[in-house]
């Protein structure tokens, strides 16, 4: 059974009730689509990013997955994150939500950009 993630309101992330694994999704033995919806679910996320030349991406049957790439046992997931969220808590913040789903398998966080800042003074 793969998690499925909740964001609280303080921002936090709650693993809560299990959903169907979906076979065709699981990498050496780490779920990707239940990574990707888990990390896009992480406060401070705005999206998954699969690089410039979508250098970051799993490849399943009849669709892929840009963001998440399991590879020589790392997960590695690059995201987009919001404006003034500081990276280090950001990439602590989805590594330890992604340890119900990668086990001990390290988990590289990639911040590959960044939100624009917010417009003050216009609607």
């Amino acid at each position: 059974m793969t998690p499925r993630p909740k964001r609280t309101p303080a921002g936090s992330v709650v693993i809560v009730e299990p959903a169907v694994a979906d076979q065709t999704a699981v990498i050496d033995g780490v779920d990707v689509v239940a990574v990707a919806t888990l990390v896009r679910e992480c406060a401070g996320v705005s999206g998954l990013d699969g690089g410039r030349f979508g250098e970051v991406v799993s490849y399943l049957p009849g669709r892929k997955v840009e963001g998440v790439m399991v590879r020589d046992g790392r997960v590695t997931v690059q995201v987009r994150a919001q404006w003034a969220v500081p990276a280090p808590a950001l990439a602590a913040l989805i590594t330890t939500a992604l340890v119900p789903l990668t086990g001990n398998r390290p988990v590289d966080v990639v911040i590959g950009d960044i939100d624009d800042p917010p417009q003050y003074g216009s609607e």
